[in-house]
């Protein structure tokens, strides 16, 4: 789900960058506050970021004693992607083992549907891609590069690595 926030992150400018008529300023605050925000990666309240939308105000800016650097309040608008638990996805395929399927969603590199959700489809290995194959479907299978249709079971946030990994399921036909 893409979900709109307002944030309040400090922004630090070196001394260098700061002129009398402000557009280096302005073009560096920018930069500096992008970066920060491509560093950050993810939360575990609000997810993935994905994109400043606008930034909605600039503080007054203090100057850091020991390095001259000014450090700058700045509200700003933005989008994150963020899974919840009942949502109804499409994930691509892009590993097949015996245990299950890896998939991704957006930026969402780990959703897992373990064989064990999927009872009707049978592994059948290959030497370069393996498949789950569905006997009672002709032309049903899970293989790499497929999009599939799942809903979300479970999230867990992973601090260390900034990220979510995801357990899926696949919906019930009347969903």
């Amino acid at each position: 789900m893409y979900l709109k926030v307002e944030l309040r992150w400090s922004v630090v400018v070196p001394p260098k960058s700061l002129d009398k008529d402000g557009v280096k300023f302005q073009t560096e605050l920018s930069r500096r506050l992008l970066d920060d925000f491509a560093t950050k990666r993810a939360t575990k309240d609000l997810g993935y970021f994905l994109a400043v939308t606008t930034v909605e105000s600039i503080g007054e800016g203090k100057v850091r004693p020991d390095t001259g650097e000014v450090k700058f309040p700045v509200v700003f608008s933005c989008i994150t992607f963020k899974l919840f638990r009942g949502e109804i996805i499409h994930a691509v395929v892009y590993k097949v083992l015996r245990h299950g399927v890896c998939l991704r969603c957006g930026p969402v590199e780990k959703v897992f549907l373990s064989a064990n959700k999927i009872p009707d489809y049978q592994y059948i290995p290959r030497e370069d891609d393996s498949v789950f194959l569905n006997q009672e479907k002709p032309y049903s299978s899970i293989e790499k590069d497929v999009t599939i249709r799942c809903v979300v079971i479970g999230t867990r946030w992973v601090e260390a690595e900034r990220e979510f990994c995801v357990l899926v399921d696949l919906p019930n036909e009347d969903i």
